[in-house]
């Protein structure tokens, strides 16, 4: 029987013998799947295998396809290729295969679809996506287990991706006949003008290349399908791509349409989910260059573009001329682009295609798988490399200059869905349905049966498996592309339903690993100059040491009358604020190359107390000496008592005070407002070296709360002891005192010290961010305020002792040579005085002695009788004049006295 029904024409097959059924399920087993009967006048062919091979075996392997013939003028109804699966069972085994008579196309009712194709405008998908569609009817249209009473036909204009000629075309849709059962728009801004005017005529929209998450409102979009997902099923793809790489924080740049606002709101809702921060997001109307600029100044690295295809052109083209792609920059664009869109010619631009390609090397695309990966056997029986192939020899152009042609696929399954769906509602399964030549646009029973068979879809096309979910868009995966070498390369695919990402380790990076989502700054610290800080220790190391030695001088020749004339306590009280002013230097120094954050408080206090104690002990001493001198020798005359006696205490007490005051002032401080580690920031500096980093430089400083405030309590009262020392130092320039015998040399430091001081405070406070120079300043005028000091104040005594000999007490030399001898200067000066004092006091009782004997003169001659005036006068005045009697005039010398009679 099986010889009988050989069809010559075809190659080996076998056909069912009479009575057998077509839709017996076979025993599964592990050695593959067991050989079935073919359909009722049909046969099957199998693949490479004779007709002998075929009688010897009892099981094909897995993956093993066997295709339905049916004999003369009879069409397979029902599935066509048949799969051997790895359970040991055929694939579509519930529905049976039959072999039918062909019913003529002429006795098939007509069935219209309305189509809109983009075939130009931000968009072209209809360029692809139409030949996809008149494939997918030729395809349904042949098949008689699908709408056999049915030929689906198509009406279709050029909406240009324009919403407004898109309404013009929707109009003449709808208002001319025939009706339309189903209206197809392709790009989202014209789907969602079809689909919210749709509901109005009671029609079904499916669209193929709308991608907007908008169109998933189900409120809005009561019968609108579409076999593109929608644009958000991107965004799972983009934030586990962007947490595979680190990159935390992100910028956008999107055309002002709905479908990419809409889109960027939802990313923007994942990325905070997802701790990832979207640091700047710019938008355009048409023109790109202020936001592409803006993201140029901004430091945007890893950056999402979403816009059309013409749009990208413009885009990229500001890309090139801001510079902002390379090996520091990451763009991920949307993937449904032609292949060479940054090729394509386009007037609006002003750059070269060399120029583009070099821009846009590197991005990554996020698209929707629409080509089936596994390359399996569809509806259709066709495997997706074969519907591929098919549609590029109908096509015009080469695929890679063809728009939407990527999309195809889902045009292709778009037609197929409807024409299931369609079959469904007709019952050209077996089951009663209703007729679709009584569709019209108050009909909406027959509406709402399309969109129940519409929605429980589900089938294997050429861009895998087809199944809608609640809102009516398409549930798919998401393949992951990268531009290498001015062509795509897939590096990973992504299943967001199960969290899945399948990584094939393809990618390529322009500097060899990803970059960084934001400029790496590195943040170092200004630390001081080491040559300076132990140039400048030395001598401050030097300065402590000629102070201790003029320490030891003068305790030493503490006996010496020079020394002791001096006040020699004041000067070792000088010569230890020298040695802690000198000592204050080293902290000054110290930084964190030194020591540790934790020690820098410590550090801080001590320049504080340091320097304030030096500076109390030290200035305060020799503005005690000034002040004395001042006080004592600018006195009333009737107050020249004063300056025979000096009480040492009173001075010492003076330098206390001067210290207590500091002492106080420096505990509040450190317990009010304790001084701590601040840094200062300063502005990004790029390395000489190209690399991806910038260096942030930090400097550290010792500051408080309120450091101005207590600054400026410091300082001004330092600045007026300062001042007044210079003005008594002045006034007491001639002044000479054996008390003070060094009061000038005293005079002369203060003016120095003062002149550093007033100097250095205000410019080490203006260059305190140039750590170095700040240092420079602040302690050579330590250092060098304190060697002069010392100099000045020492270094005479210590020559006058050498050169002189004096180094022997007055006691000593009594007991040496049993008298005491005054020669020197001083004790001359001091007999001196002793001698005018005594003089003094004895012109003082000749003056108040002559005074009485005039008053007794005067009486006389008021007693004294008139004389005649013709009697000459005596030249005696009329009176005897004897040897007592009181002289006309008293006249002094030097230390005599001479009485002048007349």
């Amino acid at each position: 029987m099986l010889l009988l029904l050989l069809l010559p024409l075809l190659p080996p097959l076998f056909l069912r013998p009479p009575g057998a059924s077509g839709a017996q399920t076979p025993n599964a087993t592990s050695e593959g799947c067991q050989i079935i009967h073919p359909p009722w006048e049909g046969g099957i062919r199998y693949r490479g295998l004779t007709r002998d091979q075929v009688k010897a075996i009892n099981f094909l392997p897995v993956d093993y396809e066997i295709e339905y013939v049916c004999r003369g003028e009879r069409e397979v109804v029902g599935p066509k290729v048949r799969k051997c699966l790895a359970n040991g069972s055929w694939t579509d085994m519930d529905t049976p295969s039959r072999c039918v008579n062909r019913t003529p196309h002429s006795e098939r009712r007509a069935v219209y679809i309305g189509a809109l194709f983009p075939m130009s405008g931000g968009w072209p998908g209809g360029q692809a996506c139409q030949p996809a569609v008149e494939m997918a009817l030729e395809d349904v249209n042949s098949r008689r287990d699908i709408l056999p009473d049915y030929e689906l036909k198509l009406i279709h204009h050029d909406s240009k991706c324009d919403p407004g000629q898109a309404t013009k075309y929707l109009y003449e849709l709808l208002y001319n006949d025939p009706i339309k059962i189903i209206l197809m728009p392709g790009c989202s801004s014209v789907s969602t003008l079809v689909a919210e005017a749709a509901r109005m005529w009671n029609l079904i929209v499916l669209s193929y290349g709308s991608s907007s998450p908008a169109l998933s409102n189900r409120q809005r979009f009561p019968t609108f399908f579409r076999t593109h997902p929608s644009a958000t099923l991107h965004n799972p793809t983009r934030v586990k791509l962007f947490e595979k790489w680190g990159w935390r924080r992100i910028a956008t740049i999107q055309q002002t349409t709905e479908v990419f606002t809409s889109t960027l709101d939802d990313l923007e809702e994942r990325v905070k989910e997802a701790g990832i921060e979207i640091t700047f997001r710019q938008s355009f109307f048409s023109d790109p260059a202020v936001p592409v600029k803006n993201l140029k100044r901004q430091d945007a690295r890893i950056i999402v573009g979403l816009f059309y295809e013409t749009e990208a052109r413009k885009v990229f083209c500001e890309v090139y001329k801001e510079r902002l792609f390379g090996k520091k920059y990451v763009w991920f664009l949307i993937g449904w682009y032609a292949d060479n869109w940054f090729k394509t010619y386009d007037p609006s631009i002003n750059c070269t295609v060399d120029e583009m390609t070099e821009a846009v090397e590197g991005h990554i695309t996020t698209e929707i798988v629409m080509l089936n990966p596994a390359n399996t056997r569809s509806i259709s029986n066709m495997t997706s490399q074969e519907f591929v192939e098919k549609l590029t020899k109908r096509l015009k152009r080469h695929p890679e200059e063809t728009g939407g042609f990527q999309e195809a696929p889902l045009a292709y399954d778009a037609i197929w869905a409807l024409a299931l769906a369609l079959n469904k509602t007709s019952g050209g399964g077996g089951r009663s349905g209703v007729r679709l030549e009584d569709f019209n646009y108050n009909n909406q029973t027959i509406t709402d049966q399309i969109y129940r068979a519409m929605n429980s879809s589900s089938f294997e096309g050429v861009s895998g498996h087809v199944v809608f979910d609640a809102s009516g868009s398409r549930m798919a995966w998401t393949l992951i592309e990268q531009l290498q070498g001015g062509s795509y390369k897939k590096i990973g695919y992504y299943d967001s339903t199960k969290d899945d990402l399948s990584w094939s380790k393809t990618d390529k990076w322009i500097g060899g690993a990803p970059p960084a989502d934001q400029t790496l700054v590195i943040k170092t610290f200004r630390f001081m100059s080491q040559k300076l800080f132990i140039s400048v220790s030395v001598l401050s190391s030097l300065g402590i040491v000629l102070a201790v030695v003029c320490l030891s001088f003068n305790i030493y020749n503490s006996h010496v009358r020079y020394i002791q004339n001096s006040q020699p306590n004041l000067n070792n009280l000088t010569a230890v604020g020298c040695s802690l002013a000198l000592a204050a230097v080293f902290p000054l120094g110290l930084d964190g190359y030194h020591i540790g954050r934790s020690q820098f408080p410590f550090v801080c206090q001590a320049r504080l107390w340091l320097l304030g104690l030096g500076f109390s002990l030290g200035y305060g001493s020799m503005f005690t000496k000034i002040w004395w001198v001042h006080t004592v020798f600018t006195k009333k005359e009737e107050k020249k008592e004063w300056r025979k006696t000096l009480e040492p205490w009173k001075l010492y007490a003076t330098v206390g005070l001067l210290v207590g005051m500091d002492v106080l002032t420096l505990a509040i401080w450190q317990i009010v407002d304790p001084l701590h580690r601040t840094i200062e920031t300063f502005a990004k500096e790029e390395p000489k070296e190209d690399i991806d980093v910038s260096i942030l430089p930090q400097l550290e400083h010792c500051s408080s709360r309120k450091m101005n405030t207590w600054l400026g309590i410091f300082y001004g009262s330092k600045g007026l002891l300062l001042l007044l020392g210079i003005f008594l130092a002045y006034e007491t320039k001639s002044v000479s005192t054996e008390k003070i015998n060094d009061h000038r040399a005293v005079g002369m430091a203060i003016y120095n010290v003062a002149v550093l001081c007033l100097i250095t405070a205000p410019v080490t406070m203006i260059l305190s961010s140039q750590q170095d120079a700040a240092f420079a300043f602040a302690s050579l005028a330590i250092v060098f305020s304190s060697y002069i000091t010392l100099v000045v104040l020492f270094v005479p005594k210590m020559r006058r002792l050498i050169t002189r000999g004096e180094w022997q007490s007055e006691a000593q030399d009594t007991m040496k040579t049993g008298s005491s001898t005054n020669n020197n200067e001083e004790e001359k000066s001091r007999l001196l005085e002793k001698e005018n004092r005594e003089l003094e006091k004895i012109i003082a009782e000749k003056e108040e002695r002559v005074s009485e004997l005039r008053h007794q003169l005067r009486s006389r001659q008021q007693l004294r009788p008139r004389r005649h005036p013709s009697t000459p006068p005596d030249p005696s005045g009329g009176l005897p004049r004897g040897p007592h009697e009181p002289p006309d005039r008293l006249s002094c010398d030097g230390s005599r006295v001479h009485l002048l009679y007349k």
